[in-house]
């Protein structure tokens, strides 16, 4: 077979698989951009408006909740002093149940941020239409030539670039987007060697895995919290709902820990 009759056969496969590439890196970049809007923008914005219509109650009721049970567990302690015939000592009992509620503090702190990083989002500024259009083009073109996942050969610094582009979209950033987009190169990769085609077909197996991943990644985003929080948010008569029953748990807790106060009233008599 002569080399002309060869590139006869092969080039026709090459443009074939190269499309695919050209397609495969183009429906990474959409869905990069498709989970890192999900991420870093309608997830803040929906936790945003979750907190700020329901977190104060959630954060009384769990406030309470833990109230009750450092209350039942002083109980249980007091009991345990008297079973045993021992003086009951208060600072004892209490520095005890320090110690031992240390981590629902800790998770009462972590909703207390979650609000104030809310409060701090909902003065945030407003972006036009238009901006945010610039932004969601600026950072899909910035993916397509700095995302690792689709360019093998990047240096330290280009990675350490694409990070800041990251934190600039995470941050609705657009002049730093606008300074990246303009320092990167947007030409097409160039396959034009001996083992091209070899390249090529590899180089479409990664990208259709990247794209599983991709797509993995958006499901698991769409079915955890807080994007599950989504049908509650865009509804008044759930949210209305949501806050009937947070309201019914604080009032079970408040007259459970009635209960309990009075019980270690008549115990340390």
């Amino acid at each position: 077979m002569s080399i002309d009759e060869r590139k006869i056969i092969i080039l026709p496969e090459f443009e074939k698989i190269k499309n695919e590439v050209e397609k495969l890196r183009a429906e990474v970049s959409m869905l990069v951009l498709e989970r890192d809007e999900l991420k870093f923008v309608e997830c803040k914005n929906i936790e945003m408006v979750y907190m700020l219509k329901l977190g104060n109650l959630e954060y009384k009721a769990y406030e309470l909740n833990i109230a009750v049970m450092r209350f039942k567990r002083k109980i249980d302690l007091i009991q345990a002093k008297k079973n045993r015939q021992e003086k009951f000592n208060s600072f004892e009992i209490e520095s005890t149940l320090d110690k031992e509620f240390v981590q629902y503090k800790k998770e009462l702190n972590e909703h207390i941020s979650k609000i104030n990083k809310a409060l701090e989002r909902s003065k945030g500024k407003l972006l036009s239409e238009t901006e945010t259009k610039k932004i969601k083009k600026l950072y899909r073109t910035i993916v397509k030539v700095l995302h690792p996942d689709l360019n093998s050969n990047l240096s330290g610094e280009q990675i350490k670039l694409f990070q800041n582009a990251v934190i600039a979209y995470k941050n609705a950033d657009l002049e730093t987007l606008e300074i990246i987009s303009s320092m990167i190169n947007t030409h097409s990769l160039n396959y034009e060697n001996k083992d091209s085609l070899r390249l090529l077909i590899k180089e479409k197996e990664r990208l259709k895995m990247v794209v599983k991943i991709l797509n993995e990644d958006i499901i698991k985003i769409k079915n955890t919290y807080p994007y599950t929080l989504k049908t509650i948010i865009n509804d008044k008569n759930k949210i209305a709902d949501k806050k009937k029953e947070i309201n019914n748990v604080i009032k079970q807790f408040t007259d459970i820990l009635e209960v309990y106060k009075s019980k270690i009233e008549e115990m340390v008599e």
